[in-house]
This record gives structure tokens, sequence and C-alpha cells, in this order.
């Protein structure tokens, strides 16, 4: 009989990904494709940096890479919960207009059916 951590690990799958220069062995049981993804979105952001920068220390280019996704995520996260407010003060708004219009179908309801 096979334990629930004998079929956890049976399904990771190995992955090697290339980041600035150095190669990692990535254990996952996540899609291939989007780890390589995210593996040359990392790597990117480092080239970037390091091009901007004097520093050749790769860990210092790391730092100030993962700075700026951070930053990049977290504008993301600030635009979607300004989304989600606008999208909740709309809902409410279309929520009162619905029961506006369903109270005046109530008071009226011939004149509401012949003005269809």
């Amino acid at each position: 009989m096979i334990s629930s951590k004998g079929k956890a690990e049976s399904s990771e799958q190995s992955i090697r990904v290339e980041i600035y220069n150095q190669t990692y062995s990535i254990r996952s049981d996540g899609d291939n494709d989007y780890i390589l993804h995210l593996a040359e979105y990392v790597d990117s952001k480092m080239r970037e940096i390091s091009s901007g920068t004097l520093t050749v220390d790769s860990l210092k280019v790391a730092i100030l890479a993962a700075l700026h996704i951070a930053d990049e995520y977290h504008q993301i996260k600030n635009m979607q919960a300004q989304v989600d407010t606008q999208l909740g003060s709309r809902s409410a708004e279309c929520s009162e207009m619905l029961d506006r219009v369903l109270k005046h179908k109530e008071v009226a309801p011939q004149e509401f059916e012949t003005e269809q």
C-alpha cells in the first residue's frame, strides 16, 4: 500500500532552471512551463538590475531584484484592492437601483407592464 506521502513524492518532478548564470534543480508538483516562466522572469529582473548597477555580487543583485519584484507585487495588489472597492461600490449602486425598480413595480404593476 502506498502512503499519501509516497504519492506526493511520486508526483513531484525535478526541473533544471538557470537564473543569473546559476543552475538550480527545482522539485515541484506544479506545471514545469510555469516554473520555467518564473525562472526566466527572475533571471531577467536580475540582469536588468545588474545592468543598472556597478555591483557584481550576485547576492546583492538577487536582493535588489527581489525588492523590485516585491514592489511590483504590492503595486498590483493595491491596484486590485482599488478595483475591488470600485466594483463593490458599483455593485451596491446596481443593487439599490434594482431595489427601486422592484419597489416601483410593486406599487404600480400595471403601469410598469404597459411601459414595456
